[in-house]
């Protein structure tokens, strides 16, 4: 079976891309790095709706982009929980960044399993799962960007998102779970 490769294929592998790009700027010695890389970010995560909105509206969903898709929001937010931590060295922000990635790697490879069994529809993303998500983006932007600004405390804004993303976090991990569980005791 041959990968097919499409518009939001392209725009996924791009967010990928941006990685690499957001780490050197993060440690570039420049006063507005922490506003390049959230711009970096805001872009890469523009591309995660992009290419889902490309994909359904012009029907080019493909088996490879629904894998793909996920494993680079997962990779860009797993990266940037890590830069941010390692940089403000801090652990009231390290326990919410270990407790948002080790759920993604745990959800992740439950998927994985379940799909393997042929039940991978009940673990499909809800909508508390695009609510965390939503939560994630905007505490990690705030993080990334740090600064206050207009006198809102931005990084004390983040901190308090990334507290709600990892709430929010594990009652979808739970919810997830209970839902593969009870369709394994079936």
């Amino acid at each position: 079976m041959a990968i097919r490769f499409t518009i939001p294929t392209y725009l996924t592998l791009l967010r990928i891309a941006l990685i690499p790009l957001l780490a050197v700027v993060f440690y570039l010695p420049w006063q507005y790095s922490n506003l390049a890389c959230t711009a970096i970010f805001l872009v890469a995560g523009f591309t995660d709706w992009l290419d889902g909105y490309l994909a359904r509206k012009m029907n080019m969903q493909t088996a490879f982009g629904a894998f793909l898709d996920p494993v680079a929001d997962k990779l860009m937010v797993a990266f940037v929980l890590v830069l941010v931590v390692q940089a403000q060295g801090n652990p009231y922000l390290a326990v919410p960044a270990a407790i948002i990635i080790g759920r993604e790697i745990a959800i992740a490879s439950l998927r994985e399993w379940m799909a393997e069994i042929g039940q991978r529809a009940k673990v499909k993303v809800s909508q508390l799962g695009k609510w965390k998500t939503t939560a994630q983006m905007t505490a990690v932007s705030l993080l990334l960007y740090r600064d206050d600004l207009l006198g809102l405390p931005i990084n004390t804004m983040g901190y308090w998102l990334l507290y709600l993303s990892a709430i929010l976090t594990l009652w979808s991990m739970v919810n997830y779970l209970v839902a593969a569980f009870s369709t394994i005791n079936e």
